[in-house]
């Protein structure tokens, strides 16, 4: 399985839990320090550098995936950095604003057009996709973020309506805020990672759709979600597709 993202916070937690059950990981960071310090301490782990907001970076990526291993059961699609700055006060050059939507939504798209007939090849194939609970409730502190997570969570349906008919997955991933470093030094605030960890991991393995905790988890968020579900599959027909069984 590849899990980009998995030096750190929620990608780490995933990382640590899956090598756990056996499973060959292969994480991704655009640190090599702290990618060789990852791998050092999870036995059957493998890690390979790159900076996911370039395209670049994500074909290196996907292509050593395939020639190191030639198989992807598990797609986790989870790197992701926060500009916690209101709208009013964000005067940083375009550059970093673009970084950020690079990374939050350019990379997953991507890496899944790169690595899906991978993981479709799979006996079993699941892609996680790790939104938030921002991509449903816009965060005045991260405006970019926030939107940028939305159009993930937009893109997360229809790839999931696409894949229906196949044995392959798509789970959507909501955290609400997780005690990591996403958002940088000092900003960490929210669950505590591993009981966040320990809590929506067999969900992940079950394979559900839509996977919460919290916030995200509470009656009133899953009713959000519902309604969300059940205006999608009355609109879906209009304008008929192919998907991937077809």
């Amino acid at each position: 399985m590849l899990i980009t993202g998995g030096t750190s916070g929620i990608g780490r937690g995933l990382a640590e839990r899956y090598v756990a059950t056996g499973a060959t990981v292969v994480v991704s960071g655009r640190d090599q320090r702290r990618l060789d310090a990852t791998v050092a301490v999870l036995p059957g782990a493998v890690g390979i550098a790159g900076d996911l907001s370039t395209p670049t970076d994500r074909e290196r990526l996907a292509d050593a995936v395939r020639e190191r291993f030639g198989r992807l059961d598990v797609l986790v699609l989870n790197a992701g950095i926060q500009r916690r700055v209101a709208w009013a006060e964000d005067h940083a050059p375009w550059s970093e604003r673009q970084q950020e939507i690079d990374l939050l939504l350019s990379a997953p798209v991507h890496l899944t057009a790169l690595l899906g007939d991978l993981v479709r090849a799979a006996p079993a194939g699941q892609i996680v996709v790790v939104t938030s609970g921002g991509a449903v409730v816009p965060q005045p502190f991260a405006p970019v973020y926030s939107a940028a997570k939305a159009a993930v969570r937009s893109w997360t349906t229809t790839l999931r309506a696409a894949h229906r008919g196949t044995v392959t997955q798509v789970t959507e991933l909501l955290p609400p805020a997780v005690a990591t470093g996403l958002a940088g030094p000092g900003a960490a605030h929210g669950a505590d990672l591993d009981a966040f960890c320990d809590a929506v991991f067999p969900r992940l393995e079950a394979r559900e759709d839509e996977v919460g905790y919290g916030l995200t988890d509470s009656l009133a968020f899953r009713a959000v979600l519902d309604a969300a579900r059940e205006r999608f599959t009355a609109a879906e027909g209009r304008f008929p597709v192919r998907g991937f069984a077809d």
